[in-house]
């Protein structure tokens, strides 16, 4: 995987939308409307014109016009950046249909896999792009994000054109963008993390250090075994090694990072559980492969869930 380059680059001054302005979202938004390069408008549920965002090099603020309403989107955008939760994507359709023409490039920031065919319906024929997060945000206030940087890389694409493009966009923020050029081994791998990291931190309502317990580390191995054998049957070419892989990549991160399930749950918002331990359950009943602990999860996560839906 090739490191986008941070060099600027001369591109005509572009519009770029980003509909979602939660952890992820804000934190796009702002380190794009900070570089000044573009323009940049905010999408959400509520108005505001100033963004603070937390960076490990210090603490900015940020003009950022923000609307409230589809209607007021006035004409289509060159990119659209979807930075909402996955079941929030039929939610975000009638944004997406004001924003989007079959020029506008679409960059999905969502957890799972699938992504093109998950957001296509909604964006009238506009190319879309997958892009895999691995910035830990979060929202501390509706107008305030953290962003941290545990990885070598901050969001990847797909070593192409359009994935090349989504980079450029970003030249001169503190967001580092990767080029991969086998995209479906990058979604599985961090469908993989999120296949441990989310479950376990929202079940036992701690943050990352739970992952450190060598009784939860031997949980997490078995949990990505299972995983690993569903992606192969999807015809994903994975290493051997793979679930030892992910663990080391999760204790690259600090044990005080959250998760954006663990924040859902402390939030009683609802839990993304079918784009990833739904979706690796999913695939394992197309294949007839046994996914027991995996199966566990899920259960015990909609539980939760319906319980968090039932109160709202």
């Amino acid at each position: 995987m090739a490191a986008a380059s941070a060099a600027p680059r001369a591109e005509p001054r572009l519009t770029v939308a980003v509909v979602g302005l939660g952890s992820i979202g804000g934190v796009v938004a702002g380190c794009l409307a900070a570089a000044g390069r573009h323009d940049i408008v905010a999408c959400a549920r509520r108005r505001f014109d100033r963004l603070t965002l937390d960076l490990p090099q210090g603490t900015i603020e940020v003009p950022l016009r923000v609307l409230a309403d589809p209607q007021q989107v006035a004409k289509p955008v060159d990119w659209v950046m979807l930075c909402t939760k996955t079941h929030q994507t039929e939610a975000a359709a009638r944004w997406l249909q004001r924003l989007c023409a079959r020029s506008t490039r679409v960059a999905v920031l969502q957890n799972g896999i699938g992504h093109v065919e998950r957001v296509a319906p909604f964006v009238g024929g506009a190319a879309v792009l997958p892009a895999m997060v691995y910035l830990n945000g979060e929202r501390l206030e509706p107008d305030r994000v953290r962003l941290r940087q545990g990885s070598d890389q901050d969001i990847a694409v797909a070593d192409d054109g359009l994935g090349r493009a989504f980079a450029a966009l970003f030249d001169g923020t503190p967001l580092r963008i990767a080029l991969s050029g086998d995209f479906a081994a990058l979604a599985w791998r961090k469908l993989l993390i999120n296949a441990v990291a989310n479950p376990i931190t929202t079940l036992t309502l701690q943050r990352q250090a739970v992952l450190r317990r060598p009784d939860v580390q031997e949980l997490c191995r078995e949990i990505l075994d299972e995983a690993v054998a569903v992606a192969r049957a999807e015809g994903v070419a994975l290493a051997d090694d793979e679930p030892a892989r992910a663990m080391a990549t999760l204790f690259t991160f600090s044990g005080e990072l959250g998760t954006s399930m663990y924040f859902d749950r402390l939030a009683e918002r609802p839990l993304e559980v079918e784009a990833l331990t739904g979706a690796i359950v999913a695939a394992a009943e197309r294949h007839g492969i046994a996914t027991p602990l995996n199966r566990a999860l899920l259960t015990l996560l909609r539980a939760i869930n319906d319980a968090i839906k039932r109160a709202g």
